[in-house]
């Protein structure tokens, strides 16, 4: 899993024009998680050419059990956010 001083990192050598330091790589990576958040939480949602689509879809309220009892139990409703990969990310994973 790539975390995010490695992410930082990479984005800092892939564009060293761009971003001259880790730091200034670091706020463009807070601002863009910054926006994608803003997007999904207002519930446009994001859609991220060659990645993939982020958005917010209701789940209904359902029946579950409690693992340790094994009781029935009604799990709420909620919001979920959803990813679906772009179709070149899914080519590019399955190469």
């Amino acid at each position: 899993m790539l975390t995010k001083a490695e992410f930082v990192v990479a984005l800092k050598d892939t564009l060293p024009d761009v971003f001259e330091t880790k730091v200034s790589a670091e706020k463009a990576y807070d601002a863009f998680c910054k926006v994608l958040t803003k997007g999904v939480v207002s519930e446009q949602g994001v859609r991220l050419p060659n990645v993939g689509a982020f958005s917010v879809y209701d789940r209904a309220e359902r029946t579950g059990r409690n693992p340790q009892t094994g009781q029935p139990m009604t799990i709420p409703a909620r919001k979920v956010v959803k990813f679906s990969p772009a179709k070149a990310l899914m080519e590019s994973v399955n190469k």
